[in-house]
């Protein structure tokens, strides 16, 4: 039988009354015999369904969709089993961007089981993230070369923060299976600290405190946290502080540090002369509690003295670059110049790596002096 020919052109169907579109059948423009199931049809002709002899062999648009989404989602089974991630291009994943991305991650750090100093440290590289065009992209689409464009104020460790942070993220995404591989980012270099606070450098700041016009109790604190610094080397915020008087023993002179940044921190400081009568000239009667109450904290210690530690900085008329935990470099200086035991000096600083403390064996340097100058003078003695 010869069907009649219909106009391919979809727009004219509004003229034919009481037909919806997913109720007729297609037919490839040209021919005149009705096509089977595996027809993909391009140029289609349509038909009414009353000029139909049997209909029920025709692809009609409802059985071409559902082909079509069984073949997709085929693709999608088979791209999985290979290891891909192919999605729709009609589904979005949650986080998308790094902005909605960070939300998440946010909730993850406060979440975690990471040490406080870390979680502020992650908040702090967001915040500087935040403020670049980062923010706005897709994180399958955020390249190393991209990142290598980014600059931040500040000194090369501010610059390593934001990395360092911009890394862990894109690290957790790749363990959410958000993105099948994060890229490798590259890190500035960065020079370590190279002030010491020296006896001359301790009076200055001892006497720029005095001249801030604190109470009492608050200028003697500042003082003895910066002598104890100078004398037993710890890490102020999270050795120093976390001081109680049940660890000093008085017999054998010695402070245990109960807990520090690494598992070897865990350690016995010996007390000098002067530290021995600080500390028992601070602790009084007292034998239990924190060495540094504050009453108004969460915590019951002392957490920081950085503010302080500004302003009498300023008043002394020191550099910026002097910090608090520069007391700690001066006891390693002092213990390799006096001893000259590396060993001995990864012992009690807790060094993992023979590579950190050996930046500060600089007496090998006074050393070679020594041996030029006397070859300089032998050389003038001959001539």
């Amino acid at each position: 039988m010869v069907l009649p020919q219909v106009s391919p052109v979809f727009n004219q169907l509004q003229s034919i009354s009481k037909l919806s579109l997913h109720r007729l059948p297609l037919i490839p423009l040209g021919y005149n015999s009705a096509p089977t199931k595996s027809w993909t049809p391009s140029a289609l002709a349509v038909y009414p369904r009353d000029a139909l002899a049997d209909s029920r062999n025709l692809p009609t648009l409802p059985r071409i969709y559902r082909r079509k989404e069984r073949g997709q989602a085929r693709q999608n089974r088979r791209s999985e089993a290979r290891g891909g991630t192919r999605r729709r291009r009609s589904t979005r994943q949650e986080g998308s961007n790094l902005r909605d991305f960070s939300k998440k991650f946010l909730e993850w750090v406060d979440a975690a089981k990471l040490e406080q100093k870390t979680k502020a440290y992650y908040k702090d590289g967001w915040r500087l993230l935040s403020s670049t065009t980062l923010t706005g992209m897709r994180l399958n689409l955020i390249t190393s070369d991209q990142v290598e464009r980014l600059s931040f104020s500040g000194s090369s460790a501010n610059t390593n923060c934001a990395l360092r942070t911009l890394r862990r993220m894109l690290h957790r995404a790749e363990d959410w299976k958000l993105i099948q591989r994060a890229p490798k980012l590259k890190l500035e270099k960065e020079y370590g600290r190279s002030l010491r606070l020296d006896e001359e450098i301790e009076k200055k700041l001892i006497a720029g405190a005095a001249a801030c016009n604190w109470k009492k109790d608050i200028f003697e604190r500042f003082r003895d946290v910066v002598i104890l610094m100078r004398d037993t080397g710890m890490r102020n915020e999270r050795e120093l502080y976390h001081i109680r008087l049940e660890h000093l023993h008085w017999d054998d002179r010695t402070i245990f540090v109960p807990d520090s940044k690494t598992g070897e921190g865990r350690r016995r400081v010996p007390m000098s002369e002067r530290a021995f009568k600080l500390l028992r000239a601070r602790c009084g009667t007292r034998t239990e509690g924190w060495l540094f109450p504050a009453n108004r904290g969460k915590t019951g210690h002392l957490t920081t003295l950085a503010a302080r530690f500004r302003e009498a900085r300023k008043k002394a008329g020191i550099s910026p670059n002097m910090v608090l935990y520069c007391g700690r470099l001066r006891l390693r200086h002092a213990m390799m110049e006096r001893t000259g035991n590396l060993k001995a000096v990864m012992k009690v600083m807790r060094h993992r790596d023979v590579k950190t403390a050996m930046k500060y064996q600089h007496p090998v340097l006074e050393i070679v002096r020594a041996a030029l100058d006397q070859s300089s003078k032998g050389s003038e003695a001959s001539a």
